[in-house]
């Protein structure tokens, strides 16, 4: 009996890690939200966040889980924008630490702004994690559009993330 519900068990995981792998979330067009929030941590994150609010698709973003280290000037000058972009359209969000962080981080700057529409920029193997996290924070009027960044992720980034993701659905269903 044990062995049965240890396999049904593996099974359940492995089929849950290949539609997780196989269908990770993709970019999404330019369609306008009142805001944009890109979570630091992975390449082209911040380059997709710039490209949009340049476009138009959004008026401010934040940049959530910034260096307290790191100025404005720097990243103006690193991601070639110039600086009265980050003066008046980009707020750098320094209180994240980590996804969960990212989440309340976010939602406290919606908020304040009263936004009702907001496009999560982070990498698609990420994605899924941070949505869940951004839902829980948020009050339901917010509405969430995802826009992942494509990477080539390795298996083992992808199972630790996929566990990452069930520890978080998990913990979510017992109000953690």
């Amino acid at each position: 009996m044990i062995v049965r519900a240890a396999a049904v068990l593996l099974l359940g995981w492995v089929l849950g890690f290949v539609w997780f792998a196989i269908f990770l979330p993709q970019p999404l067009d330019s369609r306008p939200t009142d805001a944009i929030v890109v979570l630091t941590g992975g390449a082209g994150r911040i380059d997709r966040g710039l490209a949009l609010l340049h476009e138009g698709a959004a008026k401010r973003m934040l940049i959530s889980g910034v260096d307290r280290a790191v100025r404005p000037v720097e990243l103006a000058a690193e991601y070639k924008v110039p600086e009265d972009i980050f003066t008046c359209c980009i707020t750098l969000g320094r209180e994240a630490i980590d996804t969960r962080s990212n989440a309340i981080e976010t939602a406290r700057w919606l908020e304040r702004r009263n936004y009702r529409t907001v496009r999560l920029i982070t990498t698609d193997w990420h994605m899924r994690r941070s949505a869940l996290e951004l839902k829980q924070a948020l009050p339901a009027k917010v509405s969430i559009i995802y826009d992942a960044v494509p990477s080539h992720p390795s298996l083992t980034v992808l199972a630790r993330e996929y566990n990452k993701y069930l520890l978080r659905r998990t913990a979510a269903l017992f109000g953690i």
